[in-house]
């Protein structure tokens, strides 16, 4: 895809499996890859990945619900890399619970990662961006955006909150030549969904359940998702912006 060589790219959540394997995607195609995470190891291993394979990343550690330590990170990831050219905003968290059974302290720490840690991000990122009358943001959010999910009632709220984030930013920034896109991913085979089903209480039975609910007959693999991030952070995607994709086997097909 054209204009990721040489692109300067945070990935937040990139210690972990769909923001690990976005990473390496990025770094074979020749981009520099800022790798944040809370999880600082988990940052480096990915860098390290990415290092034996002759690419090239920096690993920050970053809590993205404080602005503060943002704003340090991206300073800290300019400082060694250059102008950030593109956003992937992926770090997340959820846990399984009805509503009627969660507590406030559990909303706000969902809210927390799930929506106000992207917007700590973008606040961050866009002057920049503004500035350099450029940029590239591709916000991971999640089919229960679209659609919702038993069990998932506040995870689904900030992810719904996120979509209509980015629609607001894709129209206030198309004049700065700034894209804003969301990814949706379904089911996907990560540590944060085995916490998920492991949360329902039976992982087997709701592993089977989605495995017949989705049209390809599988879940989602971490490999599945960054082709389409990649296009949308891509000059190919330089004319759509506003936009929200589905990557999930067919499992949610909205127009």
């Amino acid at each position: 895809m054209r204009g990721l060589r040489d692109r300067v790219v945070i990935v937040t959540g990139g210690g972990g499996g769909i923001g690990g394997a976005t990473c390496r995607r990025f770094a074979e195609a020749g981009a520099k890859v800022a790798v944040f995470d809370i999880n600082l190891p988990a940052a480096e291993a990915t860098v390290a990945a990415i290092a034996a394979a002759g690419g090239t990343a920096r690993a920050f550690a970053c809590d993205i619900t404080d602005h503060a330590a943002v704003v340090a990170s991206v300073a800290g990831a300019e400082a060694a890399l250059g102008a950030i050219g593109a956003l992937v905003n992926n770090a997340g968290w959820d846990v399984f619970r009805l509503f009627k059974d969660s507590d406030p302290a559990e909303w706000q720490k969902l809210i927390a990662i799930n929506l106000v840690g992207a917007l700590n991000m973008h606040h961050a990122v866009l002057p920049g961006m503004i500035a350099r009358k450029a940029g590239r943001i591709v916000n991971i959010a999640s089919d229960a955006a679209r659609v919702g999910s038993s069990g998932e009632a506040v995870y689904a709220a900030c992810k719904a909150g996120l979509l209509g984030f980015s629609k607001t930013l894709a129209r206030e920034h198309a004049r700065h030549g700034i894209t804003v896109n969301v990814i949706c991913p379904g089911p996907t085979d990560t540590a944060l969904f085995a916490g998920y089903k492991q949360g329902a209480g039976n992982p087997e039975k709701l592993d089977e359940a989605f495995r017949r609910a989705v049209p390809m007959g599988r879940i989602g693999t971490p490999e599945d998702l960054p082709g389409a991030i990649l296009f949308f952070a891509s000059d190919d995607a330089a004319y759509i912006t506003g936009q929200v994709l589905s990557v999930s086997g067919g499992l949610t097909m909205a127009g």
